[in-house]
């Protein structure tokens, strides 16, 4: 190639070096990236574990009536299965938490808060094979 064994030489460890370098770069940016399951889930895969309650209208404490939804976040396929064969069940907690309380104890966000932590613990009493993440009040209309 060029006249002079010692430039020869030079441009292979030159180009070798310069090889090794942008396959420790890719290698980096590709494939060494945290990939969801290692931190938080990203918003398909949360979509994809929620499950969402039909319209329930009962009475208040108060003798109010109140039409709400909600949406329960889950942990896993497997618990959201569950989840939904244990829609009676589902219900039934929420129609005996929502009758505890008074129309006034959805007047600010710290009770609704309050009622969507009541419900979570409530709901994880009686899972076993997954766990609520997170409970969402959807809807609430009170007449």
């Amino acid at each position: 190639m060029f006249a002079n064994r010692l430039v020869n030489i030079m441009l292979v460890i030159l180009v070798t070096v310069t090889l090794i370098g942008v396959i420790a770069l890719v290698v980096i940016t590709q494939f060494l990236q945290p990939t969801s399951a290692d931190g938080e889930p990203t918003i398909d895969e949360v979509i994809e574990l929620n499950v969402e309650t039909e319209e329930i209208t009962t009475n208040l404490l108060s003798n109010d009536i109140i039409r709400s939804k909600f949406v329960i976040q889950l942990d896993a396929q497997t618990g959201k299965d569950e989840f939904e064969k244990r829609d009676y069940q589902i219900e039934n907690i929420i129609i005996q938490e929502l009758s505890d309380r008074k129309a006034s104890d959805f007047n600010g966000s710290s009770g609704i808060l309050d009622l969507e932590e009541h419900l979570k613990r409530r709901f994880n009493e009686v899972m076993q094979s997954g766990e609520v993440v997170d409970v969402y009040m959807r809807e609430r209309v009170i007449q």
